[in-house]
């Protein structure tokens, strides 16, 4: 029997996801061996409690990235939460097994984006620091922007000033302008053998003429004893490690937002997922089938059942924790007036529905789950006719204002406007996952092939230049393949676009558990509104 085309997918990005996480392979471990550290993930398993679970975010980050500079597994910083002494917490890390560490374009988006997180969700953050510093050959996209370098100390201001705790351990090097980032958070603790300095031994000598021993310019005895910066001076990493641990038992314990252990299941099994996408990714499916492996059973109620059939909207239950869900069904349905709509694509009255829903949902402050698999809105002249874009408009008002918490999942395709109308990336959604065959562009490959080919075949006709169909359809095949190679999800995923790629079978799990994270801050007590909105 031939295998499902979802799970030989999803083994392909598991495997590759173990390759990621051993970060700077045999000789970036060797190097932390000889100078006596742990790596950082040898510290995380020391960090977090025995048998917890930790959600990484951000693996894919830098993924077939900067190949010039070499292979920059997980963007050289490991981010994501786990349970340290019965608390939640954001960690970041650097692997310094990577590059020793050093901070690329995308590891300073990554650690924004869990800082982002962290403030959010009010998740206390620990810091385990070992970095050589901004990569200088990539200094001009890394250091002066407002989404640059010092945003991430621009945060640790801001979280500390929210009632956010923050802990810092350095367990190695802290160079430069990074050694804001420690000295900005609540507790500092730094291990024998680490530095931190703005300016490195040799770096001083070129600037002022002195020489200075790394251990007497920035060494934890100097900063413990004398420049009083570090509050914990520790040996080695297990025992800094330990001394975090015990800090971090000081901290309130996570509220209690739901039984974790909650008994009922839905009612399809989760594998069965795989079943419901059917035998390939151009196959549609009734998107009911697949809730059913995710939500609690019995606990789904659809909103509008019979109007704007093209998107499900409905009250529901994930492992008790009571959501608002609006998925794109992917079959063919049949409206009120007696004509066909495509799946996946968005209606007006679709969108009409989904923004009452969306509206809905907030006033009775429940969390929002967002499931993608969109091509984008009806077009036509019917569809202009109809007011799509008033409608979708009034879609795009709602969810920009909502003040609950929102989660948006990409099953399969996240095209164009779509990907906006149901809560992209810029839209604030507190996570945002996907499955392995996802797909993120503007449209699809052989609609912007045809269309960047077209306007490429006018210009070089302006130019009086003569193509052979020999050469326009390599040129057509080249632009597919680029534009197919960009919709990856593995692509936006090196972008930071996507938080996670996980497994279809876990998606039930995973949204318990970011719910819970999510949920940790009441909806806000002001009442929620849109200002101006088409009707």
């Amino acid at each position: 029997m031939k295998e499902n085309w979802l799970r030989q997918l999803t083994a392909q990005l598991l495997a590759d996801q173990e390759y990621i996480i051993q970060g700077g392979g045999i000789e970036g471990i060797d190097r932390q061996r000889r100078l006596g550290r742990l790596t950082a993930r040898e510290r995380l398993k020391a960090l977090l409690d025995p048998a917890s679970s930790f959600t990484e975010l951000g693996l894919w980050a830098a993924w077939g990235m900067y190949k010039e500079w070499g292979e920059f597994p997980a963007a050289g910083v490991v981010t994501g939460i786990g349970t340290v002494c019965h608390r939640s917490c954001m960690i970041i890390a650097n692997d310094a097994t990577v590059k020793a560490g050093a901070m690329f374009p995308q590891s300073v988006k990554k650690v924004l984006r869990a800082q982002r997180i962290a403030f959010e969700c009010r998740l206390p953050v620990i810091y385990l620091v070992d970095s050589s510093g901004v990569f200088l050959p990539l200094q001009e996209d890394i250091f002066p922007d407002e989404d640059d370098f010092g945003r991430i100390f621009r945060n640790n201001a801001v979280m500390s000033a929210a009632g956010v705790p923050q802990l810092a351990a350095i367990m190695g090097s802290c160079i430069a302008g990074g050694g804001y980032l420690p000295v900005l958070c609540d507790k500092l603790l730094m291990t024998e053998g680490s530095g931190l300095y703005l300016a490195g031994p040799a770096l001083v000598k070129a600037a002022i003429g002195q020489v200075v021993d790394s251990e007497e310019l920035g060494g934890a005895k100097m900063h413990a004893e004398i420049s009083g910066t570090v509050d914990f001076c520790e040996s080695d990493d297990k025992t800094c490690i330990k001394r975090l641990r015990s800090l971090i038992e000081f901290l309130p314990k996570d509220p209690v937002l739901c039984d974790e252990h909650f008994e009922v299941s839905s009612s399809r099994p989760a594998d069965d997922v795989y079943d419901v996408m059917g035998s390939s990714s151009n196959q549609g499916y009734d998107v009911r089938d697949l809730l059913a492996c995710i939500v609690d059973a019995d606990s789904m109620q659809e909103y509008k059942a019979d109007y704007g059939k093209t998107l499900v909207t409905a009250y529901a239950k994930i492992k008790g924790i009571p959501i608002g869900l609006v998925a794109n069904q992917r079959q063919q349905t049949v409206n009120g007036q007696g004509s066909v709509e495509v799946g996946g694509v968005i209606y007006a009255e679709g969108a009409d529905k989904a923004a009452r829903f969306v509206m809905d949902c907030n006033q009775i402050k429940i969390p929002l789950v967002f499931f993608q698999d969109v091509v984008g809105f009806m077009v036509g002249r019917e569809a202009e006719q109809s007011g799509i874009i008033r409608s979708g408009a009034k879609l795009v008002s709602a969810i920009s204002n909502s003040i609950v918490p929102k989660l948006t999942v990409i099953l399969g395709n996240s095209f164009g406007a779509g990907h906006y109308a149901l809560c992209g990336k810029a839209y604030d959604p507190r996570f945002i996952i996907s499955w392995p065959n996802a797909k993120y562009a503007v449209m699809g490959a052989d609609q912007a092939a045809d269309t960047i080919f077209s306007i490429k075949k006018k210009t070089a006709e302006r130019k009086g230049e003569a193509l052979n169909h020999e050469q326009m359809d390599q040129m057509h095949a080249d632009l597919r393949q680029l534009y197919e190679q960009q919709m990856d999800i593995r692509y936006g995923a090196a972008r930071g676009w996507i938080d996670e790629i996980i497994a279809p079978h876990t998606t039930r799990d995973v949204l318990a558990k970011l719910l819970r994270y999510a949920m940790r801050v009441p909806a806000s007590e002001k009442s929620f509104h849109t200002g101006v909105i088409q009707v």
